[in-house]
């Protein structure tokens, strides 16, 4: 075996796994705990809620990664460009044989990196229209209810009640939030979501809202900051007065809130009045309103009295008003007589124009007379045209009787019960029957022969024989 062989046979041997997890663990335990400065770069959030990402310098890039229980902690939001300082631990992902920092938490680097943040989000929210002017309403000039979103133990609260009860005591409502903190944008969105369904809790409504919290580093203010706290102020339907800090501290809500207060104290002056103000000033406008109306009732005295002077005297107005209703009434009193003159005449003329009631008698009696004279003839008319056809009538009726028929030679055939037999099946043998000839005549015989047995077509000739016991029967045999 050559030298060189036997060198290398004291190299120790690793699979690639073997190899790979080596160097993670290396890695991990040199660079336990680092602290990185860079540009944060191509930001995804992952659906299982992971924040993968890259840290990045004018020389060089290191992937980073940010499990999802880390980022939700984080007090500033990771975005494209944010220039920041990251603490954690490097690692490897051997799979891929890359290195990276697994994220532990971040910071932003100096405050201008935030402010760049900050300005990039005003744009953004800007451009959606939640800044915009005609979107403010109006701040109610007394409000009843007023809700108050800050923290219950600061002097902020404290300084907020003290200067309503000096100007003009209010009911208020107090929301306890985080002012600031991992959790306090959520909670003061929340609070001004609220407040928008309180009267749904049987609570009354505020009529206005003051968002409020004392001065503070630009890393204290971020959950003023934050959209989804300038999303809850730009969407409330209850008026917003901000007051974040010092009168030189400006936040994003200020812009989305309806007003603006330099500092808490003075959003509790803009949001009622001065009390005493109020009540000097109606004073005031109380004796304003006296002075003004004695003032009117002279100025009207003075012209109702320079008015009468020009008047003339109402006994003269009144006798030319009686003269005109003397005239008036002797021209109705004429009018009054043409009309009644006018009707007389008409009356006796239509009266001239009547009957007496004997002429109208007469008349009736020449009508009743004419019209009985009319009715006779008719009824003599109707009489003999009836005696007419009553004749015609009784002379058909003669001419077409069976007596006729019978002087013309035919008989008729009866039973005993005197029903006419016109079918020989109606006659029975043996049964007695009548034949009756004219001028009422009868005779007596016995039918001879079943009716069934008699031939319909051939009928035999019928010899008549005196019976001895009546000379009046004749037999059919």
């Amino acid at each position: 075996m050559s030298e060189s062989e036997s060198s290398k046979s004291n190299i120790p041997e690793f699979s690639v796994s073997e190899l790979a997890f080596s160097l993670k663990k290396t890695l991990e335990e040199n660079y336990e705990r680092v602290r990185v400065r860079g540009e944060l770069s191509r930001v995804s959030i992952a659906s299982s809620g992971h924040m993968y990402s890259s840290l990045k310098d004018e020389n060089a890039v290191i992937d980073a990664v940010c499990w999802k229980g880390v980022l939700s902690k984080l007090n500033i939001r990771p975005e494209e460009g944010l220039e920041v300082i990251c603490i954690g631990r490097i690692s490897t992902y051997p799979q891929r044989s890359n290195y990276q920092l697994i994220i532990e938490s971040i910071e932003l680097a100096g405050e201008g990196a935030l402010l760049k943040m900050l300005e990039e989000r005003k744009k953004k929210l800007a451009a959606e229209g939640l800044f915009d002017l005609k979107c403010k309403k109006d701040i109610p000039f007394l409000p009843q209810t007023i809700g108050v979103v800050t923290s219950p133990t600061g002097a902020v609260i404290r300084d907020i009640l003290h200067r309503l009860q000096d100007r003009f005591p209010r009911h208020v409502l107090v929301w306890p939030v985080l002012v600031q903190g991992e959790s306090a944008a959520e909670q003061i969105a929340a609070a001004i979501n609220g407040f928008q369904t309180l009267h749904n809790h049987n609570q009354p409504k505020p009529d206005l809202l003051i968002i409020a919290r004392g001065g503070g580093s630009l890393e204290d203010l971020m959950p003023f900051n934050e959209e989804i706290v300038i999303r809850a102020v730009a969407n409330s339907i209850i008026p917003i007065i901000s007051a974040i800090g010092h009168e030189t501290d400006t936040t994003l809500i200020d812009y989305a809130a309806d007003l603006r207060a330099p500092t808490p104290t003075g959003a509790a002056e803009m949001a009622v009045p001065m009390r005493s103000n109020l009540i000097a000033q109606i004073l005031d406008d109380e004796t304003r309103l006296l002075s003004g109306m004695n003032r009117m009732l002279l100025e009207t005295k003075y012209k109702l009295e320079a008015q009468s002077g020009k008047l003339i005297d109402p006994l003269k107005l009144l006798e030319i008003h009686v003269q005109k209703l003397d005239h008036l009434g002797d021209k109705i009193t004429g009018v009054f007589k043409h009309y009644i003159s006018r009707k007389q005449k008409n009356i006796i003329e239509v009266g001239a124009r009547l009957h007496t009631p004997r002429d109208q008698l007469l008349d009736a009696q020449k009508t009743l007379a004419r019209w009985a004279e009319q009715l006779s003839n008719l009824t003599i008319k109707i009489t003999k045209d009836r005696k007419q056809k009553l004749s015609h009538i009784g002379n058909m009726l003669e001419a077409y009787s069976f007596e006729n028929i019978l002087k013309r030679g035919f008989t008729v055939i009866q039973s005993s019960d005197n029903t006419l037999i016109t079918e020989a099946g109606q006659a029975v043998s043996g049964s007695h029957i009548k034949i009756r000839f004219k001028h009422n005549q009868y005779v007596d015989a016995v039918f001879g022969k079943k009716a069934s047995s008699l031939n319909l077509k051939k009928p035999k000739k019928i010899k008549i024989k005196k019976n001895k016991t009546d000379d009046n029967q004749i037999s059919l045999f």
